[in-house]
């Protein structure tokens, strides 16, 4: 699958991204989060929509995996869906949560920067908010994951992310 060059699309029709800090081990460029999501959605052919991304700690990950899925362990990214809710007459795809601690416990496994980790966790959440999942698919998302993280814009956009150790 190749992703085929999109048409220009209205500066008015602007993404809303809200971005909640709510750890502090790591430190976190909201605006440059939320650049890099709207440049995603965009990308995507979905500008007009809006979305929250929630950062926490690994032990508030764990307890929101085990309170909503049953799982009794933090995992990196969480996405919800929340159908075809609208605010303010915009499309609310939903919430991305990750935590960036496990993202960059990950990131040195990897040996990657913890900056590319979030990303590469910010194009998994907002491609499952728009409906795939690897899961069930036939390797579609992953697919689609790879393509998207290859773009040009995205490795030239502004730090998103560094581990408060570096």
């Amino acid at each position: 699958m190749t992703l085929k060059p999109l048409p220009a699309i209205p500066d008015d029709r602007l993404c809303r991204i809200t971005v909640l800090n709510r750890q502090r081990l790591c430190k976190i460029d909201r605006k440059s989060v939320a650049l890099f999501c709207t440049a995603l959605l965009r990308s995507l052919g979905v500008p007009d929509s809006t979305l929250t991304i929630v950062l926490v700690r690994a032990r508030e990950m764990r307890s929101i995996n085990y309170r909503y899925l049953g799982r009794n362990y933090a995992t990196d990214v969480l996405s919800f869906s929340y159908g075809k809710l609208k605010v303010e007459g915009v499309p609310f795809l939903g919430e991305i949560v990750i935590a960036p601690e496990i993202a960059t416990n990950q990131a040195v496994r990897n040996k990657i920067s913890p900056d590319k980790e979030l990303r590469k966790l910010l194009v998994h959440g907002i491609v499952h908010l728009l409906g795939y999942d690897h899961e069930t698919d036939q390797g579609q998302m992953n697919r689609l994951q790879t393509n998207l993280l290859r773009r040009k814009f995205f490795p030239n956009s502004p730090s998103l992310m560094q581990s408060k150790a570096t």
